[in-house]
């Protein structure tokens, strides 16, 4: 199922509107669902691929469907929790979550592996029974993770309030946070334990953030690990539900959500952002431009070269860095879930404890033995996938790796890329199949279908630079940079999305809250907690205390 309608389809379009969001990413859909509910405004999306969502779109070839971005969503499971209820706000509660059960992650590094299980106690009383000797370690470092990431409520609420406020008070809305966000989480892993196997495992999650520890900021690291301290859902209906029950929200007031449609450039008047002029030459016209492209992006391709050039964001993101890219083999199988002996659980397997050494290798050889391979099974977490696809089955297997393999094939067309590309992918599917038959042997000989997307298809369909997965690298770096905001020192331009403030579907969908609030000059988050998901409407107040 194609979500939104296709820009050709509307020679008529209005020239008009209250907003325009380029891009349709969660952190774009957030925006234009929230400025709808809460401000009664007309909001405009245009999507260049085929089809609304970003990374939380999925793809479909006979007989089967797979994510593409979207794999455990935290804190959905509870009604109350804070995930849920933003949720249920941006669909009138129509996307239902699917809780993955006690394990919702499996590390594995060589021969061992540790679960990773729902409930912060049992969580500890599980890493407790893996190592005995550094019961102590392991409670401080619980400790440190869960202080270090309530602290970084106030580090973004300071990106969403107006400049006067955050020059006077800025910097103690930020400094709770700083220290741990400026350091690495291997240099504060390291001052709680010297045992290299525990830091080995309780990062093992480091890929859903892209930085091996040594390179990753602990705040993020934190945000992440306790993000999955009470489970892990996944939506019912796959994740092209996300996009799917946001859209009814944004079309009452007036909204449309359009696909094939590629912005050409953000049109600036005087100063001020006022438009968007698109591919094929036509102006639509705003107050109010969000961009969910990315500050590369947005400051790289849509924003003239002048007026980017006198803002200078773009030189500033190029020094932060863009994230890791990726390898994605897409497998269909013939079987049932039951029948292949898949289960919910998401699979990281490591050859051991060395993250930092074994990226390194791979980064400088796509031949070496893959750093890490993460196995996730949408079609055994998805209780709806059986009724959409009876008698089949599916799984993702991952790696994180370089791009520059990959570039001398980045000015060719998808599927016309030759021989030696198609060679290259071959070989790596094939290397990413014997470890899906190693951890799930049940599947041998029932595969009918095996696709590898490499970094160039994150390029092509995502438009990310070199591939980058998660935008912006969630290094220190990052988090020192004050100037990422969504606010632009080009008035009536926005930004949205995970560069506003992590990666994740979460992270982007914070970034869309973080924008609203910049946009409606209040604190928006508050509101919707604050009030019932299901009875604000559009013409509701626009703002509450920042």
């Amino acid at each position: 199922m194609r979500i939104g309608t296709s820009y050709k389809q509307h020679p008529g379009l209005a020239e008009h509107w209250d907003a325009i969001v380029v891009g349709s990413g969660i952190g774009g859909m957030a925006v234009a669902a929230t400025l709808s509910k809460l401000a009664g405004q007309r909001v405009l999306v245009l999507e260049r691929h085929y089809t609304a969502g970003g990374f939380t779109h999925t793809f479909r070839r006979p007989g089967y469907e797979w994510d593409v971005g979207v794999h455990y969503v935290g804190g959905v499971s509870h009604p109350r929790a804070m995930g849920r209820r933003l949720f249920d706000f941006l669909t009138d509660g129509q996307l239902d979550w699917a809780d993955m059960g006690e394990v919702y992650d499996r590390i594995i590094l060589g021969d061992k592996s540790y679960d990773f299980v729902k409930g912060v106690e049992r969580f500890r009383t599980r890493m407790h029974e893996y190592f005995p000797n550094d019961v102590d370690a392991i409670d401080r470092y619980l400790e440190l993770v869960q202080a270090t990431a309530k602290k970084a409520s106030l580090f973004f609420a300071e990106k969403a309030v107006p400049q006067l406020v955050s020059t006077l008070v800025g910097g103690v809305m930020r400094r709770p946070a700083v220290k741990e966000a400026t350091r690495t989480t291997r240099e504060v892993l390291e001052e709680l334990t010297s045992n290299q196997e525990l830091i080995g495992v309780l990062t093992g999650q480091f890929g859903d953030y892209g930085l091996v520890p040594a390179e990753s900021s602990f705040l993020m690291h934190s945000m992440l690990v306790t993000h999955y301290f009470k489970g892990a859902a996944y939506p019912v209906g796959g994740s092209s539900r996300i996009a799917e029950t946001i859209l009814p929200v944004i079309q009452p007031a007036g909204g449309e959500v359009l696909t094939n449609a590629e912005v050409e450039r953000v049109v600036i008047e005087k100063g001020k952002a006022v438009g968007v002029e698109m591919q094929d030459g036509r102006i639509l016209r705003a107050p109010t431009i969000v961009s969910d492209a990315g500050v590369l992006n947005t400051f790289g391709k849509l924003v003239p070269p002048e007026a980017a050039a006198r803002v200078g964001w773009r030189d500033k993101a190029v020094k932060v860095g863009n994230s890791i890219a990726h390898l994605s083999l897409y497998l269909g199988l013939k079987g049932t879930t039951e029948e292949l002996h898949l289960n919910k659980t998401n699979l990281w397997i490591y050859p051991d404890h060395r993250h930092e050494e074994n990226f390194a290798a791979f980064q400088q050889d796509i031949n070496a033995p893959f750093p890490v391979v993460y196995l996730s099974f949408p079609s055994a977490k998805d209780p709806d996938f059986a009724r959409r696809h009876p008698g089949r089955s599916t799984i993702e297997a991952i790696t994180l790796g370089p791009y520059a393999p990959f570039a001398r094939w980045e000015d060719t067309k998808w599927k016309k890329r030759g021989a030696d590309y198609d060679e290259l992918k071959e070989r790596l599917s094939e290397r990413l199949l014997a470890k899906v038959y190693e951890y799930a042997p049940a599947t041998r000989g029932r595969v009918e279908i095996a696709e590898l997307s490499t970094p160039l298809s994150t390029r092509n369909f995502a438009a990310h630079e070199s591939g980058a997965i998660y935008g912006l690298a969630h290094s220190p770096k990052r988090f020192e940079a004050r100037w990422l905001k969504p606010r632009t020192p080009i008035s009536g331009l926005y930004l949205t999305g995970s560069d506003v403030v992590t990666a994740g579907v979460m992270g982007a969908l914070m970034g869309g809250m973080t924008c609203s609030s910049a946009v409606l000059k209040g604190n928006v988050l508050s509101q919707v907690l604050k009030g019932d998901a299901q009875t604000l409407r559009p013409g509701g107040p626009a703002s509450a205390p920042a």
